[in-house]
């Protein structure tokens, strides 16, 4: 059996039956997390574009829509524009393993094909579980950054075996889903090196859009390449990943979205912990000056947000969220990091800059020994005047070691939902949501009036 039929035969097997209550939760909070952080990404230029792109093609009915629009369109394309609005911000959920990933992604690939399905809100749930599943899994099994590929090459089969799930695909049709989806979304790291660009948002929405083309294509007919992941010039060698050989998939109510990361911050998971610190430190340091800022932290977060010379002086939002430096700068300058951290003129504020270049990111090899199970950052602040202060975290709030409550979820969705949506809307996003496992049609649930 190859290692795509086995993934395929898990995602038909699995029943809304098998979901324990607490994962079933954990969808509901997803979603609303990533309706949030649409919200807060809605009149953003990325979102425009790709909004604008999607609503150029109409599809008959049953169709997926462009969230915040009754526009009806291919679940393809909803499913790009969709995921680049809850990926924008880089505010949505994490999991943090051999290989990063962000696995709320998958969501708008699910509501799309299940909207073109006409299923109902079990069957979403289920297939978000799905989605997460095998991403998560797959990022416990190797990494791609290692080789200079980019986390969003999961993504591409994680949304074909969900769609194909939703489309009722045979076995046969789930493995040739993943054949079509493995073969032809092999994607580069380059997306989030240097001065990052609008793309970064439409990486993982791109590779589920193509996912759930691939998932299409199968219903249709057509057949993948065999054994795409352990074949000759399949993924394992050709991206050198042999430990997805390995890969074990949910049971016995034990499932990956449960050990999910909602974002308390609005930036690269990585720096959390630092934020975190600086924000706890910034009281025993408030009215001095500072001299220096050491912070010890693991290869990741150095490697991903903490070397590169444009973390040091970004110009876009998009590589100021991705830098340590930068979030550091503003949590100790602002006492928070928050949208508004990122605007613009704020890249070239003289106090964030000076901060920046007082602060130095080393890789600590203890440090390396926490991650992936924790995400530990150590910082020291040392004043002018002597003062030394100290912390080291390695479980930030919304980490599964530290989880948000409902209560803290749902005031990052009000947050995001204000000047974006009315009181109303905002009330009424957040019943049907939570009430999601008793829709017959989960439509209504992303189709919020805007303001304006």
């Amino acid at each position: 059996m190859t290692i795509a039929r086995r993934m395929a035969r898990w995602a038909k097997q699995l029943r809304y039956e098998d979901l324990p209550a607490k994962t079933i939760h954990e969808v509901k909070r997803r979603v609303i997390d990533s309706l949030a952080t649409t919200l807060g990404a809605y009149h953003a230029h990325p979102s425009k574009v790709v909004r604008e792109k999607a609503m150029s093609v109409t599809a008959p009915a049953p169709a997926a829509t462009v969230w915040g629009t009754r526009h009806a369109t291919t679940p393809d394309l909803a499913a790009f524009a969709n995921g680049a609005m809850v990926r924008y911000l880089d505010y949505n959920d994490t999991y943090l393993s051999l290989e990063p990933a962000h696995p709320s992604d998958n969501i708008p690939a699910a509501v799309a094909v299940t909207q073109a399905t006409g299923k109902a809100g079990r069957d979403l749930i289920t297939a978000i579980v799905i989605g997460y599943e095998i991403q998560c899994r797959l990022c416990d099994a190797a990494s791609l950054r290692a080789g200079g590929w980019d986390h969003v090459t999961y993504g591409a089969l994680s949304s074909a075996l969900l769609a194909g799930r939703l489309w009722d695909l045979s076995e046969d049709q789930l493995e040739h889903a993943l054949g079509l989806a493995g073969v032809c979304n092999i994607t580069t790291r380059q997306t989030r090196t240097g001065q990052i660009s609008d793309w970064k948002a439409c990486a993982f929405s791109n590779a589920a859009r193509n996912g759930v083309f691939a998932a299409d294509l199968a219903r249709r007919g057509l057949t993948g390449p065999n054994e795409i992941f352990e074949g000759p010039k399949g993924l394992m060698k050709q991206l050198n990943i042999p430990g997805v050989r390995n890969v074990v998939l949910g049971e016995g109510g034990d499932f990956m979205i449960d050990k999910t990361y909602i974002k308390y911050w609005p930036a690269e998971y990585h720096s959390q912990s630092a934020i975190d610190a600086c924000l706890q430190l910034r009281p025993k340091v408030a009215g001095k000056t500072i001299k220096d800022i050491h912070i010890k932290s693991f290869e990741a977060a150095v490697s991903i947000i903490g070397s590169e010379p444009e973390k040091l002086r970004p110009t876009s939002r998009e590589t100021a969220d991705h830098s340590m430096f930068y979030c550091c700068a503003a949590a100790l300058v602002d006492g928070d990091v928050t949208l508004a951290t990122f605007d613009e003129h704020r890249l070239t504020d003289p106090k964030l800059l000076n901060l920046i270049d007082k602060t130095e990111i080393v890789e600590d090899a203890e440090l390396n020994k926490g991650y992936p199970k924790g995400i530990p950052n150590d910082v020291t602040i040392t004043c002018t005047d002597g003062t030394r202060a100290n912390l080291r975290v390695d479980f930030p709030r919304g980490h599964a070691g530290n989880p948000m409550s409902d209560d803290e979820v749902i005031a990052k969705f009000r947050r995001m939902a204000e000047g974006v949506v009315s009181e109303k809307s905002t009330a009424t996003i957040l019943d049907r949501a939570w009430s999601l496992d008793t829709a017959k049609d989960v439509s209504p649930v992303f189709a919020f009036d805007l303001l304006g």
